[in-house]
């Protein structure tokens, strides 16, 4: 039994531990886990170092479409959230601008690598940001008794803060509410509602709720101040 030992075990004990560590070090490479994949991914695209008082004037920024390959592990285990592309604002100035969209500016785990990203530029406005008030217009319905109709419509505030890029506040006369059914109403009523403007470029400046007071009066009848 020890003849047999050290004839086929002890005997070239280092050859055979060296071919035993090629043998799992080929096993790990050729592993189904290890192979290489790839996967393509819609990422958004992250603005950095935005300069105060500017604004990115596109309705729509498209997202980037980016493909990345790596480990069949890392793949299956990868998050979107993992992968993005990301443009450097900080010496952008009013007006238009392209930006190339390549592997430099995508952020992805160290064990992937990518291999497309789609499209390859993309071409962007900006416009300086403008702060101002206008006036809030109630959009007021309804079925009322014969011979009476709405007489007066007021807004508690009157008026809302928009702000956006410069040349699509400036286009703003005015914000609208939520449309208003005062159907039925004798005398006056009042209803909380919400305000927007059409534009999605242009934002409300603390949005909350306003009320409105729709006062109803029979044909004829003078209006009360």
């Amino acid at each position: 039994m020890i003849g047999f030992f050290k004839r086929y075990v002890v005997h070239n004990f280092g050859l055979k531990l060296l071919s035993l560590g090629l043998a799992a070090g080929i096993w790990f490479l050729i592993s189904p886990e290890e192979q290489p994949a790839e996967v393509a991914l819609r990422a958004p695209v992250v603005f950095d170092h935005v300069p105060t008082q500017l604004e990115i004037s596109n309705e729509l920024i498209p997202e980037a479409q980016i493909r990345v390959r790596g480990p069949e592990r890392v793949i299956r285990e990868l998050q979107p959230t993992e992968v993005h592309a990301e443009i450097d604002l900080s010496d952008v100035k009013a007006g238009e601008r392209t930006f190339d969209l390549t592997s430099q500016e995508v952020r992805h785990p160290s064990d992937l690598r990518v291999v497309q990203v789609l499209p390859s530029q993309l071409h962007l406005s900006f416009d300086t940001r403008l702060t101002r008030d206008v006036e809030i217009r109630p959009r007021v319905t309804g079925i009322f008794a014969n011979g009476e109709q709405i007489a007066k419509v007021m807004a508690d505030p009157p008026r809302v803060t928009v702000t956006g890029p410069r040349r699509h506040v400036e286009r703003i006369d005015a914000a609208t509410t939520d449309p208003i059914d005062a159907t039925g109403t004798r005398g006056s009523a009042v209803f909380t509602t919400n305000v927007y403007v059409s534009d999605p470029l242009v934002q409300v400046a603390q949005a909350g709720s306003i009320r409105v007071t729709v006062i109803v009066q029979t044909v004829g009848i003078p209006t009360p101040h």
